[in-house]
């Protein structure tokens, strides 16, 4: 178990909201959700629609939140979810949606409808956090009246298109940071112990346990491995303390949980973890997995 003393709250006592409100008064303003996100949307418009779902409460003008979809939506074409920045945080998340959107998904866009949410927390990503402004984390909040903003805009958007989504990947990464902050907040806000474990090393996915879809995985995985390292399990043959189901492949029950992964009734679904901290990886490789994680995904289908 770790045995990490948190800055905020006392050990044993979950956060109310005066601890929640100290933990928000460290957050600051880190990189620009304008000048990263949405000017490179707004230079796609010719290829795509730029539609707004919503905005965040916490700034409603700094916070638009915006999907990019097919121009030339057909009914019969099979419909794709891409989502990114779940966890603000996670920057090739984002940046991965953002460079499909400016490479491979035009020319797919003739034989797929094509939705794509780059940046479900641009809060998060301004401030580099995985929580929202609340302490809430978007990725475990995919649920009827969710508490998270992030989560329940996106949910109620995706239902009103009504339509058949057959393909939905949601981009993430996995951190150091996870250990040296993440999971220790987590652990001081629900006052719980955390057991702890290697961060992988290398790119990996998370199929939803209710329907693996083995070969799909299989299918993205050997694309990724062609640009980046797939992540060996550790010494006890798991990746982030869960049993592989395959190489590089484990499994979690999406809608039991929260993930945004189980946000829709497609039948093929996965989230993808890149790894941006290993030495064998920079920035720009990371993006590129997560690009050919989407085209592999939809090669698939």
């Amino acid at each position: 178990m770790s045995d990490s003393v948190y800055s905020i709250g006392q050990q044993g006592q979950p956060w109310a909201d005066n601890e929640k409100g100290l933990w928000l008064d460290e957050q600051n303003i880190k990189r620009s959700y304008q000048d990263e996100v949405l000017t490179k949307l707004e230079l796609l418009t010719a290829s795509f629609d730029m539609i707004q779902y919503g905005s965040l409460s916490v700034d409603e003008s700094r916070y638009p939140l915006y999907v990019m979809q097919s121009k030339n939506w057909q009914t019969h074409n099979k419909t794709v979810l891409v989502t990114g920045g779940v966890h603000g945080y996670e920057t090739s998340g984002v940046q991965g949606a953002i460079r499909f959107l400016e490479t491979n998904a035009k020319n797919l866009s003739e034989q797929f409808n094509i939705i794509v949410a780059p940046c479900v927390s641009p809060w998060g990503y301004e401030t580099i956090n995985r929580w929202n402004n609340n302490a809430i984390d978007p990725n475990r909040s995919f649920y009827l009246n969710s508490p998270a903003q992030e989560s329940a805009t996106l949910m109620s958007y995706i239902q009103e298109l009504d339509v058949d989504i057959t393909m939905h990947i949601d981009l993430h990464e996995t951190t150091d940071t996870d250990n040296s902050e993440f999971r220790p907040a987590l652990a001081a806000r629900d006052a719980i112990e955390q057991k702890s474990w290697n961060i992988p090393d290398g790119f990996y996915l998370v199929a939803d346990s209710t329907k693996p879809e083995a070969g799909f995985q299989r299918a993205i995985n050997q694309a990724v491995a062609e640009v980046t390292h797939i992540a060996p399990a550790d010494s006890n043959g798991k990746l982030i303390g869960v049993e592989l189901e395959q190489f590089g492949v484990i499994n979690y029950a999406a809608r039991e949980l929260g993930l945004c992964m189980g946000l829709t009734d497609a039948s093929y679904v996965t989230t993808t973890e890149v790894y941006p901290d290993s030495p064998l990886v920079d920035d720009e490789n990371c993006v590129k997995a997560q690009v050919v994680a989407i085209s592999a995904a939809i090669a698939f289908i």
